[in-house]
């Protein structure tokens, strides 16, 4: 009996889908894992995407998500939730899988990303300035998006972040 793949290829529609979920995503489940135990750990964070769509945060250096990723920076983002209606698990969602980077404050990047920030998340501006926040990037590698039942495909980061006119 031949075994067949799940995983669709990955076409215009499944980028676009994936585009999608990233760009109107106002928060996530940030997983990552903890250096004091190995075990991996899962936290809501608020999220935007920078300028050049790659998925950005702020957070607390009081929060342990924090800390854990200081000690490492892979970490996996979910996006997507489900509607108000029907089964959850037909609803779209992507993970995404990145090497997160902190901002230094006192760079060009921080001053763009906070200016950027604010536009999107402005109830951010209570906090922002907090010295314990520090912005984070999320550079992508890959990730997958389950686009519904039976919708299941490989992304790299270009087809999260490339432009959408694809033959």
């Amino acid at each position: 009996m031949t075994k067949s793949d799940p995983i669709r290829p990955t076409d215009a529609d499944a980028r676009t889908l994936a585009r999608d979920l990233l760009s109107s995503a106002t928060y996530a489940a940030l997983a990552v894992t903890d250096p004091a135990t190995g075990t991996p750990s899962v936290t809501r964070v608020a999220l935007a995407t920078a300028p050049d769509g790659a998925p950005i945060t702020l957070i607390s250096d009081l929060s342990s998500h924090t800390g854990a990723l200081r000690a490492d920076a892979n970490c996996a983002l979910l996006v997507g939730e489900p509607g108000d209606k029907g089964d959850p698990l037909t609803h779209p969602r992507m993970t995404l899988h990145a090497k997160a980077s902190f901002l230094a404050k006192d760079s060009e990047a921080h001053t763009q990303t906070r200016d950027h920030f604010l536009s999107l998340r402005p109830k951010a501006k209570l906090y922002v300035d907090f010295p314990d926040f520090s912005f984070v990037r999320f550079d992508l590698s890959g990730g997958l998006l389950n686009g519904g039942f039976g919708k299941a495909f490989h992304l790299t980061s270009e087809d999260v972040l490339a432009p959408t006119s694809f033959a």
